[in-house]
């Protein structure tokens, strides 16, 4: 017997276990939720499945996206990523990680926990949503706003709602898929 999947999964099957096993589930781990974010930043006007095949290019690229090691990133690094093949060689966003590097550490420095932070602007649990799935809700405006103000990039409202649903702070599962969150009666 085959599951049930999300659409977007289609047949690949690196896409089939990335749905199966990490989109839509919870991540509590700050670094890890930071480097989801810094992925989906690079999907911007890309498909998801493209950054799915280049990721271990990218962790190999930034570090395995140590934030310490990537704000260190200077004019040198950034040419050699700009050179890389294995990753999306855009100036820009490889310019922002750099950056958001600096302003994940930022928050660390001043005492915010980057997961603590995300996750309480969220109610600290994923929302399940009901209808449609949106692009962009006033929770994700109002995270992308609170990142812009710490100097973050790359993070607009709808980046940052495809991060939330990647992450678990929302279940967006069809509702006939199997990773579906059963609702209360």
């Amino acid at each position: 017997m085959s599951l049930e999947r999300c659409a977007w999964a289609g047949i690949d099957p690196l896409m089939c276990q990335y749905h199966d096993e990490e989109w839509g589930v919870p991540e509590w781990d700050s670094r890890a939720l930071w480097e989801k974010l810094m992925l989906d930043g690079f999907q911007a006007g890309l498909s998801w499945r493209t950054i799915l095949h280049k990721r271990a290019a990218f962790r190999a690229a930034f570090a395995d996206f140590d934030p310490v090691l990537v704000a260190r990133f200077g004019l040198p690094e950034v040419g050699a990523l700009l050179d890389n093949p294995g990753i999306v060689r855009s100036r820009a966003k490889i310019e922002a990680v750099i950056g958001n590097a600096r302003a994940y550490l930022a928050m660390r420095e001043n005492g915010e926990d980057f997961a603590a932070f995300v996750w309480g602007m969220a109610g600290g649990k994923p929302v399940l949503n009901a209808g449609p799935i949106p692009v962009r809700t006033p929770l994700s405006e109002q995270i992308s706003a609170a990142l812009k103000k710490r100097g973050f990039k790359f993070v607009g409202p709808v980046i940052v709602y495809a991060w939330m649903q990647a992450v678990g702070m929302v279940d967006d599962h069809s509702p006939t898929c199997f990773r579906r969150v059963a609702q209360a009666p």
